[in-house]
């Protein structure tokens, strides 16, 4: 097993040794300095997560599921990743999930030894009644966590995709992937914390990964969450900016057609755009995959169709 003080991110960081000797603001400024380097990091990797999001998209489109398996912050960064995905793209719980060392206890303090142990992480990912349509996403800074290897070794048996997400060179993980990512972060401000620049990236990475598999899948319009479920005030407004800002209708009218069509967006902006009723814009928008440019294209067809036939 590789010594972890072998491990680059449990090197010293030669540009913080005095760190503890600085001012409230040289701190900061050592800090933000390394910050700094980790959007280059990731830089260095988006072959392979372009890759990831190829096999992702693939994987949910035909009937998949993303799930994310990692330990302390590495497991909190992916349940935050998938929870974040049903108000955002209208996704079910279901489609992208996150597991992590200790359970949901782990979220909210330490769950002492979970992260050691194989056998858990096989155990916990078998009780998601995993299949080869899935995708599993092991996350480790360090690349070596054993909760994650086996959960690694369980997904390889059943034929399911495997992703791993890591911050140093030839990690553990990394052999039991079909796409190793392997952010190179470097030594930490704060000696082997890894909740600093490590988990900075692999947020940016799994965020990378989940937006551009639901702008693949077609709930993104322009630059626009198209599939929002506004299930709250603050996100029944986004919903009526985001339609007023494709229709240009005011909101008043705005308001009426999200009535009818429950806040959904997609169906308003349809409705609106091509001049159809809810049914239609509906049965338009299966038709094109839940491509919303796509569909009003296809609703404005049936409208052309039906005054052909002097139905309109």
């Amino acid at each position: 097993m590789l010594k972890i003080e072998a491990l680059t991110t449990e090197m010293r960081n030669e540009k913080s040794m005095n760190i503890d000797q600085l001012s409230t603001r040289e701190i900061l400024e050592t800090i933000n300095d390394e910050d700094k380097k980790v959007a280059g990091c990731v830089e260095a990797v988006l072959p392979e997560i372009a890759a990831t999001v190829d096999i992702v998209y693939q994987s949910l489109l035909n009937g998949g599921r993303l799930i994310y398996v990692g330990a302390g912050t590495s497991g909190r960064l992916g349940i935050l990743d998938a929870v974040e995905c049903p108000p955002t793209y209208r996704t079910s719980p279901e489609l992208v999930q996150g597991i992590m060392a200790g359970g949901s206890r782990a979220l909210v303090e330490a769950v002492e030894g979970a992260e050691d142990d194989p056998h858990l992480g096989a155990q916990d990912l078998g009780a998601k009644n995993l299949t080869n349509h899935d995708v599993v996403v092991a996350i480790a800074a360090s690349g070596r966590t054993p909760y994650v290897v086996g959960a690694l070794q369980y997904a390889k048996k059943i034929g399911a995709k495997t992703i791993s997400l890591s911050s140093n060179q030839d990690s553990i993980i990394s052999k039991y992937s079909d796409i190793a990512i392997e952010v190179l972060t470097g030594p930490e401000v704060l000696t082997g914390s890894t909740r600093m620049k490590a988990a900075t990236s692999h947020k940016l990475v799994l965020n990378m990964i989940t937006t551009s598999s639901m702008i693949k899948l077609g709930k993104v319009y322009e630059n626009l969450m198209v599939d929002v479920n506004a299930s709250n005030v603050k996100l029944k407004e986004r919903a009526k900016n985001i339609v007023s800002t494709i229709t240009h209708e005011p909101y008043n009218k705005v308001e009426e057609i999200l009535a009818i069509t429950n806040y959904e967006v997609k169906p308003a902006i349809v409705m609106i755009k091509a001049e159809v009723n809810l049914e239609v814009a509906r049965k338009s928008i299966i038709l094109s995959n839940g491509f919303v440019r796509e569909a009003i294209e296809v609703a404005k067809r049936t409208v052309n169709l039906n005054s052909d036939y002097g139905e309109g």
